[in-house]
């Protein structure tokens, strides 16, 4: 399979964050060099270990050479300069400065290779005043706002599944690499990107100020206690062999299930089509739809919700996705050996590329395994010549491409911004008939707080993509088209004419990005992609609850993968336009956004697949460190998390207790003593918390080294002294909204590429004339046709239709 970054070199010094980033680079063909000091990356004994094996090493660093580099000593630092020189992208996660003091930092490296795109990954960024913090999951989940929105009412706060964001870290900073590269590639220059794994959680994993749906639960200015309750958002029920979740969102889909429990006369009223109705009595109407369940297996209620048009979907343990049918004829595991003598089931990656799979293709690399074939003098080198310098620095990366966008809801808003934000003339695609579902607004006639973020720099044609005649204008459109992008149910632009192969045959370097819940191959093809299904068919569901036997999920409020994977969608056609200005063709990608998922919680699924039984909810407690978790601290409904991961953290604790008396006690000797006597220490760290604010506490236990995080609510993110020192925000206007909305300036922070424009998001079919006639040169007399057929939907004010109105 030709990978569309085979000729990228990637330097990956890296240990923990990043990682993941590069393996995703390896997966679409870059040369990944995986650079470890002597004694090897810390992250080979990350848990969970099986067989001797750290699973997270070994699924993030397949497809990579591994060597080792002594960085104290010249023959070692001259060795890291020598990759540098011939690499494309550095990514390294090493402590702020540690390169740096031995004259191998981003700066050094960049005066050695000026062309080098060199990626820094820590947990808070390069200055402010957490710079120098620890951090773990649980800490960013804690101080980005997420956990502040999981759990349920009147229970502690719940933290997500483990997984989730070193590889949402992971995927932007890919996403960035490749930015700073294609940029290159047209400036000549290199530069260096700043990423803080902080700032990615708080703006792209479930963003307080930004395209969220149900995640804007907590955003109100009174600073809400508790946790909001979304269970019934999307409700979960017992059936004969388990559990199933539904998503009623739409009118029709309520009217099937009132049909299907006997239409009962309490729920008769009209007012039960809308959600607010339903989930103020949840308490009445769930009875009714659990009796009805009871004697259906879970099978048997995805079939029956299939043909009465309700969307119904299994809840599948982590045990039961590895066994999962569609799963195994869609490509998403493979069965091979990740270390040597082991052999497991594993994500194999996140895309396809024409039709092929671009994931695993060999194992992660013992400690120095390639050094003799990386450095060897005689390597060959070469390459195909980069493209000449075509613009200066500092202008935006996508200038001059042209993106139809034809995405809708969290995903569509968020894949087609990454284009819209970095320079590209990017089209929606509206259809009055069937209109995006991101535009419902709770004030009439006012735009949607989540429109406003998701579609700003774009431009919006209203166009009937159900008659002949939009059909060929789309065509035209596409004719000059970089890309197209789409995720609707798979054939769905094969049924009306626009398969990649079609567009394809009128431009032959157009790209095509279509994605849907669970991929277009596989029984599960048809299946109604929303993400609260793709939750729970993926095991994410499962593991996002306080136990194994609570019948409750925890993930109601979040969007959780449609921010991450539009961003795996966008990284990937990324790579396609890299290739093309080697190939000059472009290709057909697709992502599912079950794959996402399930690559996001890969060391789980494998860690299972290789002792079954040993993957449960954990609740807040680390399985393998302790005292970990989410705390009480003074006040009210406030927390905070704080991880002791070895026994230097549990010292320093002691340091910080001032009780020495524990750091002798054998109960806490070591992390396996700790973790038998969990309860002991988990109250010894809770009763320290008890007179300390979160704020307090963190700063305290940060200032020893340990990693914690206060809880914090939506509205403290916009005066944290991090995110505020980093310019994190900026405020985002339009004529439709009644204030300003908060709104990210930036996620990674580029040496050279600008901050994000702020232009006002399209009113449905705004710029349709202008586009007909700038782009696709109609006369005005032709667009005024296309008007009257019902073909081109511009707004009201058009004069094609006030001279309708007037003939009338």
């Amino acid at each position: 399979m030709a990978l569309p970054l085979q000729d990228v070199r990637v330097l990956d010094v890296t240990d923990g964050y990043g990682d993941t980033a590069a393996r995703f680079l390896a997966d679409l063909g870059a040369e990944v060099v995986r650079v470890e000091l002597p004694g090897g990356s810390t992250t080979r004994s990350a848990q969970p270990v099986r067989n001797g094996v750290s699973i997270p090493f070994a699924l993030r660093n397949a497809n990579k050479l591994g060597v080792t580099v002594d960085l104290d000593d010249d023959e070692g630092r001259e060795r890291l300069r020598e990759l540098a020189r011939r690499s494309d992208i550095l990514i390294e996660s090493l402590s702020p400065g540690y390169l740096g003091s031995r004259g191998v930092g981003a700066a050094d490296l960049r005066r050695v290779n000026p062309a080098l795109v060199a990626v820094s990954v820590t947990p808070f960024g390069q200055n402010g005043p957490y710079r120098d913090w620890a951090a773990t999951e649980s800490v960013l989940y804690a101080l980005s706002g997420v956990l502040s929105r999981s759990g349920e009412p009147g229970h502690p706060p719940l933290l997500p599944p483990s997984g989730l964001v070193d590889e949402s870290v992971g995927v932007h900073t890919a996403w960035s690499a490749l930015l700073a590269y294609y940029d290159r590639l047209h400036t000549g220059e290199g530069q260096t990107v700043d990423i803080s794994a902080f700032e990615v959680i708080v703006h792209g994993f479930d963003p307080g100020f930004g395209v969220q749906g149900s995640a804007a639960a907590g955003r109100s200015e009174d600073f809400p206690r508790g946790r909001p309750d979304a269970a019934n958002f999307y409700p979960v029920y017992r059936c004969a062999d388990g559990q199933v979740r539904i998503c009623i969102l739409a009118k029709r889909q309520w009217q099937a299930m009132f049909e299907w429990l006997g239409r009962p006369e309490e729920f008769a009223d009209p007012k039960y089509d809308t959600i607010p109705a339903r989930f103020a009595a949840s308490d009445r109407l769930n009875p009714l739809i659990e009796a009805l369940f009871a004697n259906y297996t879970r099978d048997q209620l995805v079939v029956e919700g299939a043909a009465r048009g309700i969307p119904i979907g299994g809840l599948n343990t982590v045990s039961e996705v590895l066994e999962t049918e569609h799963f195994d004829a869609s490509g998403t595991f493979v069965d091979t050996e990740i270390a040597p003598g082991l052999a497991a089931r594993i994500p194999s990656g996140y895309a396809k590329i024409d039709g092929q799979r671009a994931g695993f293709r060999f194992r992660a690399p013992g400690l120095g395994e390639h050094n003799d074939a990386v450095f060897d003098a005689g390597r060959d080198e070469s390459r195909a010549p980069a493209p000449a310098a075509n613009r200066k620095a500092g202008t935006r990366p996508f200038e001059g491409l042209r993106v139809l966008d034809m995405g809708v809801v969290v995903f569509g808003a968020e894949l087609g911004r990454q284009f819209a934000d970095n320079g590209a003339d990017v089209i929606k695609i509206e259809n009055s008939h069937f209109p995006d579902g991101l535009r419902q607004s709770r004030r009439k006639g006012a735009l949607a707080a989540s429109v406003a973020w998701g579609h700003r720099n774009r431009r919006s044609i209203g166009l009937n993509l159900r008659t002949p005649e939009g059909i060929r204008v789309f065509k035209k459109l596409a004719a000059e088209a970089d890309v197209v992008l789409a995720n609707f149910k798979p054939g769905t632009l094969a049924s009306m004419g626009l398969s990649y192969d079609e567009l394809a045959a009128v431009n032959p370097r157009i790209i095509v990005s279509e994605s849907s819940a669970f991929g277009s191959v596989g029984p599960w093809n048809t299946r109604l992609g929303y993400g609260p299904l793709v939750r729970a068919a993926c095991g994410v569901s499962a593991l996002w609850r306080y136990s194994d036997d609570s019948d409750g999920l925890c993930d109601g409020s979040t969007v959780y993968p449609d921010h991450i994977a539009g961003q795996v969608t966008a990284t990937t056609v990324l790579a396609n336009l890299i290739d093309r200005l080697r190939t000059g063709r472009g290709a057909a990608v697709e992502v599912a956004q079950a794959d996402t998922a399930i690559v996001q919680l890969g060391h789980q699924l494998v860690a299972e697949r290789l002792e079954p039984g040993s993957i449960t909810a954990p609740g807040n407690s680390d399985p393998y460190s302790a005292p970990s978790g989410v705390f009480p601290s003074a006040g009210d409904d406030e927390w905070c998390a704080v991880t002791v991961r070895d026994d230097e953290d549990w010292q320093r604790l002691c340091v910080v207790l001032d009780r020495p008396d524990l750091a002798a006690d054998p109960r806490f000797a070591s992390a396996g003593a700790r973790i038998e006597h969990r309860a002991e220490a988990d109250r010894i760290l809770i009763d320290w918390l008890a007179d300390r604010s979160p704020t307090e506490a963190m700063e305290t236990l940060q200032a020893a080294g340990i990693p914690s995080g206060a809880m914090v609510r939506l509205p403290e993110l916009l005066t944290n002294p991090q995110l505020v020192a980093r310019e994190a925000y900026t405020e985002l206007h339009h004529e439709l909204l009644p204030d300003a909305l908060p709104t990210a300036r930036k996620v990674a922070h580029f040496e050279t590429l600008p901050d994000w424009p702020l232009k006002p998001a399209p009113l449905p079919g705004q710029q349709t004339r202008e586009i007909c006639e700038a782009v696709l040169g109609m006369t005005a007399g032709e667009v005024d046709a296309l008007v009257r057929d019902g073909v081109l939907q511009p707004p009201a004010d058009d004069p094609a239709l006030s001279a309708a109105a007037t003939t009338v």
